[in-house]
């Protein structure tokens, strides 16, 4: 009865009453706020978060409220326009099967050729744990940094030497253990 009586204020005031699902993410998001001193971790009006992590990438957290899940996205790459057929071929063979991607998958953004991370988080699990969640994000950020290695390596025509990054990314028991 108390919900219905805001509902009809905030309808009477013109204010359109925000969804739970959407006010609990805000909340979530507050919380992830608080606990990593991240003071840029603000959602824009549509819950987008949009952060730059070590002025190398830009990380996104979307909700979506249909799945309940929470969409991560890092920009990790940008590609020139005649990008080698080997960074192409070892971006699809280390997401086969989620084998090296810790079972998130990799993207093209095709304005910019820009190389997108994306891993789905389920909300309440998520939620659960905020501790656990950065914790995840930053090992989410460690994978970044493997294939960002390895697609410079790629763009280079670097002969897989000693020099080279690792060719595999921490398993998906390491992100979720």
């Amino acid at each position: 009865m108390i919900a219905v009586m805001q509902a009809l204020r905030l309808r009477k005031r013109g204010q359109k009453e925000m969804p739970v699902k959407k006010k609990e993410y805000l909340e979530f998001i507050a919380q992830v706020k608080e606990a990593s001193g991240i003071a840029s971790l603000t959602p824009d009006d549509s819950g987008l978060v949009s952060v730059r992590v070590d002025d190398a990438y830009n990380v996104n957290l979307q909700f979506i409220e249909a799945t309940e899940k929470i969409l991560c996205f890092v920009e990790v790459a940008e590609l020139p326009k005649d990008a080698s057929r080997e960074v192409y071929r070892d971006l699809l063979i280390g997401g086969l099967f989620g084998k090296d991607t810790a079972g998130g998958y990799f993207a093209l953004e095709p304005e910019t050729e820009t190389v997108v991370y994306n891993y789905s988080f389920d909300f309440h699990k998520a939620a659960e744990d905020v501790d656990d969640f950065i914790s995840t994000l930053e090992k989410i950020l460690q994978l970044c940094d493997i294939w960002a290695e390895r697609i410079k390596r790629d763009l280079s025509g670097g002969d897989g030497s000693d020099e080279a990054p690792p060719r595999s990314a921490p398993d998906s028991h390491m992100i979720f253990a």
